[in-house]
């Protein structure tokens, strides 16, 4: 059975960033997390991550897509 819950360095190799990178998610609120332990060590349950990797795919599509909008939008003289 997968862990429920992984430490930062997990979450930083799974998404392929640094752990302060990670570390910064969970401060930001844009990846929600939980302290435990005695000495207040982060934990991520794996399902929170999957949800930020869909927020971020949606967020990007947003993005390209507000680009791809202002491209057309020069291209027809700024109408």
């Amino acid at each position: 059975m997968p862990p429920r819950f992984v430490p930062l360095s997990d979450v930083a190799e799974m998404l392929s960033i640094s752990a302060s990178q990670a570390y910064a998610l969970v401060r930001s609120g844009e990846l929600r997390a939980i302290k435990v332990g005695g000495r207040g060590q982060w934990r991520v349950e794996t399902s929170e991550i999957e949800s930020y990797i869909q927020r971020s795919y949606k967020a990007t599509a947003n993005y390209l897509e507000q680009e791809r909008h202002q491209e057309r939008t020069k291209a027809d003289g700024g109408a």
